[in-house]
C-alpha cells in the first residue's frame, strides 16, 4: 500500500506540471513521430530504389544488351546512389575499354571516382582509369594512378596488376632496374597466377640481356573489376 500511495502522490505532483506544459509535450511528441516517420520512409525508399536498380541491372545482364556499354551506363544514370548503379558504371566503363575506346572508358572510370568517394570499388575504378591512361600512352598519369592503387588497395590481384602496369611502362622506357623491381613484386606475390608467370618470364628476358638490354613493346596493362 505504501508503494501505491507513493506513486499516487508522485502523479498528483506531476499532473500540474503536465497541465502547464502540455502544449510543449504535444509538440515534442509530434516532432518525434514526424522524425521517426521520415527515417522509416527514407529507409523504405532506399530499399525500393536498390531493388529497382538491381532489377534493371539483372535485366541488362540477361538480355542481348549485356555487351553494350550504353545499356549499363543507362542503368547507372537512372539509378544513382545505389550499389547496382556503381556496378553498372564500372561494367560500362570496362566494356568501353575492351572495345578500345580508351578515352571514353577513362572518362567513365573518373566519373565513378568523382561520384562515389569511399566506395568499396574505388580501387577497381582507379585501376581501370590507369589502364586507359596506359593504353593512351599517357605514361606519367598512368604510373601515378597505378601507384595510388598500390598504396590504397588491400586486394593482391589489384596490387599485382598495378605493379605489372608500372613495370611494363618502365620496361618500354628503358628504366630496366625499376622495371625489374616491379616485375619481381608481381612474380613473388603471384607465384601461381598467369600475371606472375608473365612477370617471371620478363625477368628472365631482362636479366639475360643486361646490361645491354633492348626494350620491347609491353602488353596492354591488365586490370579487373568486381561486378
Amino acid at each position: 500500500m505504501q508503494a501505491q500511495d507513493a506513486t499516487t502522490v508522485y502523479l498528483l505532483k506531476l499532473w500540474p506540471w503536465i497541465e502547464e506544459n502540455k502544449k510543449g509535450l504535444i509538440a515534442g511528441t509530434v516532432i518525434v513521430i514526424v522524425v521517426g516517420f521520415f527515417f522509416w520512409f527514407s529507409s523504405v525508399e532506399r530499399v525500393q530504389k536498390a531493388i529497382a536498380a538491381g532489377d534493371a541491372m539483372t535485366a541488362v545482364l540477361v538480355s542481348a544488351e549485356y555487351a553494350s556499354p550504353d545499356a549499363f551506363l543507362t542503368v547507372a544514370a537512372d539509378h544513382p546512389g545505389t550499389l547496382a548503379a556503381q556496378r553498372a558504371l564500372l561494367q560500362g566503363a570496362t566494356l568501353l575499354y575492351d572495345q578500345g575506346k580508351y578515352t571514353e572508358a577513362q572518362t567513365q572510370f573518373q566519373n565513378f571516382l568523382d561520384a562515389n568517394p569511399g566506395s568499396e570499388f574505388d580501387a577497381d575504378a582507379l585501376l581501370g582509369s590507369a589502364a586507359c591512361l596506359d593504353a593512351e600512352g599517357k605514361d606519367d598519369l598512368a604510373v601515378s594512378a597505378y601507384q595510388r592503387v598500390i598504396n590504397s588497395s588491400n586486394q593482391p590481384q589489384q596490387v599485382n596488376a598495378a605493379n605489372f602496369g608500372i613495370a611494363t611502362i618502365d620496361d618500354a622506357e628503358g628504366k630496366l632496374n625499376d622495371a625489374l623491381v616491379y616485375y619481381e613484386n608481381v612474380a613473388s606475390e603471384d607465384p601461381m597466377g598467369s600475371l606472375g608467370s608473365e612477370a617471371r618470364q620478363r625477368l628472365m628476358d631482362l636479366r639475360s640481356q643486361m646490361p645491354a638490354a633492348s626494350t620491347s613493346s609491353p602488353p596492354a596493362a591488365p586490370f579487373t573489376t568486381s561486378h
